[in-house]
C-alpha cells in the first residue's frame, strides 16, 4: 500500500491534534486543581526569546487546517492579527480544526499532489513548493515543533504528561 498525501497530511494532523486536545484537557484540569492562573500558562515560554504557549497552540491550527487550505489555493503565508485567545478558546480552536480536517475528502486531498504552493512572507520572500514538499519540508516540521512546545510548556508547569499523551491514538493494524 502506498502512502498518500491525505495520509501524511490530514491523517497525521488528526492524530496529533487529537493528542493535543487531550493534553490541553489535562492542562486545564491540573491548573484548576492547583489554582494556577491560566494567564500565567498562556504567557509561559520554554525560553525567554520564544513565543508563548498561546502562540504555540494557535500555530497548530495554522500548520494543519490552514496548511490544507494553502495546498488547495496554492498560496500560503504567515498568520497575521492573531487575537489573544483564552485557554478555553484555544481548546475550541483545536476542536474546530479537528472537525474541519475530518470533513476533508481523501480523494480531493490526494488530487493536490504536484500542485504548486508558494509561501509568502512580506513582499520579498517567496518560497515555491509542490504540495507534497510544502507539507513534508515546511508544514509538518513546523506543526510538530509547535505541538512539542505546547506539550513541553505544560510539562514545565507540572502537568502530568507522558510520551503517550503526545503521540495520541496510534494507527494500529486491524485484523
Amino acid at each position: 500500500m502506498a502512502i498518500t498525501l491525505y495520509d501524511i497530511s490530514v491523517g497525521q494532523f488528526l492524530q496529533t491534534l487529537g493528542a493535543i486536545e487531550g493534553v490541553l484537557a489535562k492542562g486545564l484540569a491540573f491548573c484548576t486543581e492547583n489554582k494556577i492562573d491560566l494567564e500565567e500558562v498562556l504567557d509561559a515560554k520554554v525560553r525567554p526569546d520564544m513565543l508563548p504557549f498561546r502562540f504555540q497552540v494557535q500555530s497548530l491550527v495554522h500548520h494543519s487546517k490552514d496548511a490544507i487550505e494553502a495546498m488547495k489555493t496554492g498560496q500560503a503565508h504567515a498568520p497575521s492579527d492573531i487575537p489573544p485567545h483564552s485557554y478555553q478558546e484555544l481548546q475550541a480552536l483545536i476542536a474546530d480544526a479537528i472537525a474541519s480536517l475530518k470533513d476533508e475528502v481523501p480523494a480531493e486531498i490526494n488530487a493536490l499532489e504536484g500542485r504548486d504552493v508558494t509561501f509568502s512572507l512580506g513582499e520579498k520572500l517567496r518560497l515555491p513548493f509542490t504540495a507534497e514538499n510544502f507539507l513534508m519540508s515546511f508544514e509538518l516540521p513546523n506543526f510538530y515543533f509547535h505541538a512539542s512546545m505546547t506539550y513541553a510548556i505544560l510539562r514545565g508547569k507540572g502537568v502530568k504528561l507522558g510520551k503517550r499523551d503526545f503521540m495520541g491514538a496510534m494507527k494500529l493494524k486491524t485484523a
